[in-house]
């Protein structure tokens, strides 16, 4: 009777768990934007949308993987620059392992990297910005300069990459 009573238990708690709905992943305001974000990433690193980020923004560790010039340009508020190709590891002294840290780059493919680097280091709460800084101008929200005042301005990579950044959202630079 004990065996089938746990049996029975066992066989409700998947069905309840199999009929819970499956995370949905974030999605770019522009559908070829979107297009071109999920056929770069990978999803090696869990993702998180822009209003996701700006509920939870005081509470994660917010880094940013462009080179030093990009982040110059404009940056994600309370962001730090972390770099891609040349980390600058000093950000993490005293950063707990489970510490939530948020990525971010262009369109999300060098903060993934990046986010990988850091699981592998043992960072357990790791996510990367769907659409990074492009879809956070696109949805309308502000970036800082260098010298933490808004600006307009968001630097595109080159001009080829320019393009998924919307008109009119900000002065397109690289």
């Amino acid at each position: 009777m004990i065996r089938l009573f746990f049996s029975s238990a066992l066989l409700l708690l998947g069905l309840v768990a199999c009929a819970q709905e499956p995370a949905v992943r974030p999605h770019c305001v522009d559908e070829k934007f979107d297009n071109k974000v999920s056929k770069t990433i990978s999803f090696s690193v869990p993702v998180i949308g822009v209003e996701e980020l700006k509920t939870m923004q005081d509470e994660v560790l917010i880094l940013d993987a462009r080179k030093k010039e990009e982040y110059d340009v404009s940056h994600i508020k309370g962001a730090k620059h972390f770099g891609f190709r040349q980390l600058e590891m000093n950000v993490l002294e005293n950063i707990s392992k489970d510490q939530p840290i948020v990525l971010y780059c262009s369109i999300g493919y060098r903060s993934e990297k990046v986010g990988e680097k850091l699981q592998k280091m043992g960072f357990t709460n790791v996510q990367n910005l769907y659409g990074s800084i492009f879809e956070w101008i696109n949805q309308g929200e502000t970036v800082l300069d260098k010298d933490e005042k808004p600006t307009t301005k968001v630097h595109t990579y080159n001009k080829k990459w320019s393009k998924w950044v919307e008109d009119g959202k900000a002065v397109k630079v690289w």
